[in-house]
């Protein structure tokens, strides 16, 4: 009796232990659907665009950097960073001593070298000196005209003006110390001139020309709205061998706020004319190790297939391989997909 009452419980045991891994085996067999959003791949007419980082420059004759014009020192500074002035307004006024004494000392030797050719020239026309003393006397006349030309010059940018009317976007000159013209001490810049130069690969500057347009945004949210436009005014010829890009510079036709000297800008820039292709919104389109794939649903079922892309638009996509018209593919939610994973799109 004890026996079979031992039989009946360890055939019992074993009957829970069965279905308790056949419910484990079935939920592991179970797929999880996963929600999505979708769209059909269908012929439609988009502009196609070349995306590429700016920079905002200036334009070569809407900036100015100015000097000393020979050594000197800083006598008053009359303009502040980010102060606008008008052309010719005063910015900057050396010490005129030096300047002036230079001045006039280089035509003390510009009196003397004439008299010396003078001299020369006559004693020549009387056969008393050589020729040669003549050619030697008018070489020191020219450089003694030059370096008082100079002079002058200089004395006369005693005080640096702005050749343009701008913002003042660069001040270096302190007041007391010296100043030497290799040291750039005030720059002007024109904000209604200023341009964005883009750097686009090989492939896609042979795709731009003059006049086609551009639209930027800010680059740490190149997806929000644009905040300036633009038209391309010049195609770089060559490939810069430090970029291996192609320059391309654009001026600046509009902007909803000030755009700042060096600030990166994201471009959008408009091909000519409009391309019809098999399309599908860029958002559906997946990275891999082989270039891109998307997900087609077929029977609640999203397949990964591979595509190859042509260019694109503001927000499509063209496809020249991988689909036909009238597929459906699957945009939000792409990402994270598995090949054959069951998906289910909401009603709308």
């Amino acid at each position: 009796m004890m026996v079979r009452r031992s039989l009946l419980l360890l055939t019992g045991l074993l009957s829970v232990l069965a279905c308790e891994k056949k419910g484990e085996s079935d939920e592991a067999s179970v797929t999880p659907v996963v929600t999505v959003e979708t769209a059909q791949v269908k012929a439609a007419a988009f502009t196609p665009l070349v995306r590429a980082v700016g920079t905002v420059v200036s334009s070569p004759t809407g900036y100015a950097e100015l000097s000393a014009p020979a050594p000197s020192r800083i006598a008053r500074v009359l303009v502040t960073s980010g102060q606008a002035v008008q052309s010719g307004e005063a910015l900057v006024e050396l010490d005129a001593t030096t300047l002036r004494a230079a001045a006039t000392g280089a035509n003390a030797a510009l009196a003397t070298a004439q008299s010396a050719y003078d001299r020369a020239t006559s004693l020549a026309q009387q056969g008393i000196v050589p020729r040669k003393a003549v050619d030697q006397a008018s070489s020191d006349l020219a450089q003694a005209k030059a370096a008082a030309v100079g002079a002058q010059r200089s004395y006369a940018l005693s005080t640096l003006r702005s050749p343009i009317t701008g913002v003042v976007t660069k001040m270096n000159a302190v007041a007391g110390a010296s100043a030497d013209p290799a040291q750039v001490l005030v720059a002007v810049a024109d904000p209604r001139a200023l341009q964005v130069l883009l750097q686009l690969s090989p492939v896609d500057a042979g795709a731009v020309h003059r006049g086609a347009t551009v639209s930027f945004a800010d680059n740490e949210a190149p997806l929000a709205s644009s905040i300036a436009h633009g038209v391309v005014i010049a195609v770089g010829a060559a490939i810069d061998s430090a970029t291996r890009a192609v320059p391309v510079r654009v001026r600046v036709v509009s902007s909803t706020r000030p755009l700042r000297l060096g600030e990166t800008l994201s471009g959008k820039v408009s091909l000519t004319g409009s391309t019809t292709a098999m399309s599908i919104p860029a958002n559906a389109l997946v990275p891999d190790s082989a270039g891109f794939k998307v997900y087609v649903v077929k029977n609640g079922v999203a397949y990964a297939t591979p595509v190859e892309i042509g260019t694109r638009g503001d927000s499509l996509v063209q496809v020249t391989k991988g689909l036909t018209a009238g597929q459906t593919v699957v945009t939000t939610g792409a990402y994270g997909l598995e090949d054959s994973s069951k998906v289910i799109v909401p009603k709308r």
